[in-house]
This record gives structure tokens, C-alpha cells and sequence, in this order.
């Protein structure tokens, strides 16, 4: 789906301009590099199902982001081999803000939801 990755781009920075986060933080550069790797899965990937849903939210401590397909295989988070890469990428984002990632049932209970967190730095609106 060309463009798919820009038009969730494009949403995820307005979004965060919404939240409140500056678009030169090294945080919002993160969720949407996060975003732009994760729906590039999900677009490459679940090829019988190349939809994909986003889901940011902010806590008062947490950035959360969301991306679920309906490709129901599972993802494994690991550190071999050339597949794989951007989900490092992601997982190595994650981290750098004191966050994780996790591969959960998607809540439509067909396909998976991969869930990033990221710890709001300090001073965070």
C-alpha cells in the first residue's frame, strides 16, 4: 500500500503535537520512526491482511503506541539474522526512554497488537 507509512506519519505527528510533545524532541523523532517501522511490518508481512491500526496514548509517565494487524503469525523479538532488524530497532527506541515492547492478542482477538512504551523524560508536558 503505497503511502500507507506516510499517512501514518503524518497522523502520529499531529497526534503528538496534540499530547503536547515538540516535534525536535528526540522522543517524538523515536514514536515515529517506531511507527513508521512497525506499519512497514505490518504492510509487508500480513499480506492477506495488510490493514493496520494505530493507537497512541499518554499517561501522565508513559508514551504508548500501538500498532495491530490481522495477520494472526506470531512475531518473535529477536536478535539474529537479517529479519528482524526493524523490530531491533524498535525494541532499541523503546529502551533508550526506559520503555519495552510486547506482542499481544490483538483486542479484535484475530491478529496481534505490538505495544511500545516509552518513559516520558522529565519535564514532559
Amino acid at each position: 500500500m503505497p503511502g500507507s507509512v506516510r499517512a501514518a506519519r503524518e497522523r502520529t505527528d499531529r497526534s503528538l503535537v496534540l499530547f503536547g510533545l515538540h516535534s525536535t524532541s528526540a522522543l517524538f523523532g523515536a514514536a515515529l520512526l517506531v511507527v513508521s517501522e512497525l506499519v512497514t511490518n505490518a504492510v509487508r508481512h500480513a499480506q492477506q491482511a495488510p490493514d493496520a491500526e494505530i493507537t497512541l496514548h499518554m499517561t501522565e509517565h508513559l508514551l504508548v503506541v500501538a500498532v495491530a494487524d490481522l495477520d494472526s503469525r506470531p512475531i518473535v523479538l529477536a536478535d539474529t539474522g537479517r529479519s528482524g532488524r526493524g523490530l531491533r530497532t524498535v525494541a532499541d527506541m523503546a529502551r533508550a526512554f526506559g520503555g519495552d515492547v510486547r506482542i499481544e492478542p490483538a483486542s479484535t482477538g484475530r491478529g496481534k497488537s505490538v505495544v511500545v512504551r516509552f518513559v516520558l523524560p522529565e519535564g514532559t508536558p
